[in-house]
């Protein structure tokens, strides 16, 4: 079971420190989300990561040791600018880009077959790239990443720009691959897919991290919010000890508590006015841990 890290990976751009000081883990059989508004500093340690870029200071680790060529060769990486041939024909290229990796015409030829028919592009095969939509293309360059027998996967937005059957064929190649014991680096913006695929979640804001952990772990360390619905007003939990009003309109209340105790004064206040529809605890989404902690 293998472990990719990095240890207090920098990287500066003249007087810009685009990487500061960051250090994560990419376990094995997990898919970890990698997120951070344009500019974050995601890309920068994907490069570098991959061995695209050198570091200014750090390092990058595979299984506790600093990671060799012959690894990085191993890995299957997208990057953010897409590299692939526009006028040569897909399955070409990418037979092309397989057998770069070390195997034989023939078995990547297949592997090569069964992916383009899984992303719905069996009979586009002989088309030149530049007759494929640009949902098409991305989906040939995410295939590209994928072949051969990666170590570990990094990816720089691989579901940008695909249709939601293509995202559904790519969800499942990857957690098949995950579950194989691969780890699976990816960034995206879009952050229901992230909290539908990941199990660890990395959040940088200006090349630092801000948050990191499993997505469980980041849910559980925010402050804990209830939902309040009662029967009538509910002005008076503005008066209570140990409770913070994050919203109230009405009977409605979205409420942070910093006595435990103060759960029960909550209930109890709620019934002596009236009665109480609803009191649960509110689980944060991956959006809203992202919203808490880079803005």
């Amino acid at each position: 079971m293998s472990l990719l890290q990095t240890v207090d990976l920098c990287r500066s751009f003249g007087e810009i420190r685009a990487v500061d000081q960051l250090s994560m883990t990419v376990r094995s059989a997990v898919m970890t989300g990698f997120v951070g508004a344009n500019g974050a500093g995601k890309t920068t340690t994907m490069r570098m990561v991959v061995g695209v870029l050198e570091p200014t200071s750090g390092q990058v680790l595979w299984d506790g040791h600093s990671i060799t060529t012959r690894v990085r060769r191993q890995i299957g990486y997208m990057p953010e600018e897409r590299g692939l041939y526009l006028k040569q024909p897909v399955i070409d290229q990418l037979v092309y880009l397989g057998t770069l990796k070390g195997y034989t015409t023939n078995r990547v030829r297949v592997q090569v077959m069964e992916y383009l028919e899984r992303f719905g592009l069996a009979d586009r095969a002989k088309d030149k790239l530049t007759e494929l939509s640009l949902g098409n293309q991305q989906r040939v360059q995410v295939i590209a990443a994928l072949l051969g027998e990666p170590v570990a996967l990094v990816l720089d937005e691989p579901f940008s720009g695909l249709d939601p059957v293509a995202v559904d064929a790519m969800a499942a190649i990857l957690s098949e691959v995950t579950s194989t014991g691969v780890p699976v680096l990816f960034s995206s913006h879009q952050l229901d897919l992230v909290e539908r695929l990941c199990d660890d979640l990395v959040i940088l804001s200006h090349g630092r991290i801000v948050a990191q952990g499993s997505t469980d772990e980041l849910r559980r360390s925010g402050p804990e919010r209830h939902r309040l619905v009662a029967t009538s007003d509910v002005d008076w939990v503005h008066g209570l000890a140990g409770v913070k009003v994050v919203e109230q309109q009405g009977a409605r209340a979205i409420l942070e508590f910093t006595d435990p105790a103060a759960r029960d004064r909550v209930v109890a206040e709620a019934l002596s006015h009236g009665g109480l529809e609803e009191f649960a605890a509110i689980v944060p989404t991956v959006a809203e841990i992202y919203r808490g902690v880079a803005s």
